[in-house]
């Protein structure tokens, strides 16, 4: 996962309704310079949509948001997705994705989640939602006991924090849903999409 990662410095979060809408919107999304995109599980259409993507914008790193179970996770892996987020895990879950041998990041919340999930070989874990459950200072807090776990925070990264975020050395990307604004996607605005990717793509890393 931490090679999917390494990317791009934002992973668009989508929640998309349609096919007709998910394609333009990931060639925008790949041609402002973003190409891992997650597709969350959030519509009756998210498969279908991952599925188009997959098909028609080769040049995107499709991955499913949202996965809650071992099921998801098989029919998101039989979709083409090229890994999977959760914004929580179990251990049955955990377990699935191991045995899948599909890129998985997991989220977590708290140290003990962490510390649990890297018990079972995971290294790289969304932290989610990453505003609300304590942000920059969450993640400075764990980066000396934790030093050897990475981090995609979720959940309330905006343009302007997000620089913030990324000059954190236990953050290897941040997740946002800022670069597919709900009113640019419903009217159909590529021209935005592709500008607002554009300026993600070149935020730095440390």
């Amino acid at each position: 996962m931490a090679a999917i990662a390494a990317l791009a410095p934002v992973i668009p979060v989508l929640t998309v309704e349609s096919r007709e809408t998910a394609v333009p919107l990931a060639r925008a999304l790949v041609k402002g310079g973003l190409s891992v995109l997650e597709v969350t599980l959030r519509t009756g259409a998210a498969l279908e949509c991952l599925r188009a993507i997959v098909e028609e914008v080769p040049e995107a790193v499709v991955g499913a948001g949202t996965v809650l179970n071992p099921d998801q996770l098989d029919r998101v892996q039989r979709a083409g997705a090229r890994f999977a987020v959760s914004p929580g895990c179990t251990r049955e879950l955990g377990l699935a994705a191991r045995s899948s041998g599909l890129p998985f990041l997991p989220g977590v919340q708290t140290v003990s989640e962490a510390m649990t999930l890297a018990e079972q070989g995971f290294r790289f874990l969304k932290f989610f939602p990453a505003d609300a459950a304590g942000g920059l200072t969450w993640l400075k807090a764990v980066s000396a006991p934790l030093a050897d776990l990475r981090f995609c925070p979720t959940g309330g990264i905006t343009p302007e924090t997000a620089p913030a975020y990324l000059a954190l050395p236990n953050v290897a990307c941040v997740g946002g849903s800022w670069v597919a604004p709900r009113g640019a996607v419903a009217t159909g605005d590529w021209q935005s999409v592709e500008r607002l990717a554009a300026t993600a793509s070149t935020l730095k890393r440390r």
